[in-house]
């Protein structure tokens, strides 16, 4: 078997090497959302959430927030619905109502973009097909 077959075997048959498929994860760097609606507003932040990066908050009396969505909060309304974000510059931690945020903007890098493990496996066979020894993961340095 050549080195070029094991690695397509291995990411063509994931359940061959004990390997589950992982979630397809959206580019949403740069992205500005639409928040006409309530549905809208919701959809957002919930992405936001999932989102590895910074997000820029503006808030309906025109000031804003970039920084790290770490935790939502649903409630039945926008009012009683808010996000928690971790400030870029700061080690505060901020609550805002869905109801205060005028926009959104999805502005920092996405860290785990191309890092899923997906990814690591294909590297590691990659590694193993070109013959290196004591492969191991080790994880990659944040900026």
């Amino acid at each position: 078997m050549t080195p070029e077959s094991t690695i397509a075997t291995a990411i063509q048959q994931p359940d061959a090497q004990e390997v589950a498929q992982g979630r397809d994860r959206e580019n949403l760097e740069g992205w500005i959302p639409a928040l006409a609606s309530d549905d809208e507003i919701r959809h957002a932040l919930e992405k936001a959430f999932d989102y590895r990066g910074d997000v820029t908050i503006t808030l309906k009396d025109g000031t804003s927030v970039s920084g790290y969505i770490f935790d939502r909060r649903h409630g039945a309304t926008l009012a009683d619905s808010a996000v928690r974000i971790i400030p870029a510059n700061e080690r505060t931690k901020l609550a805002i109502p869905y109801a205060e945020i005028a926009a959104l903007q999805f502005t920092g890098r996405d860290t785990a973009a191309g890092k899923s493990f997906e990814a690591w496996v294909r590297k590691y066979w990659e590694k193993k097909a070109h013959g290196a020894k004591d492969i191991s993961l080790h994880p990659e340095k944040l900026d």
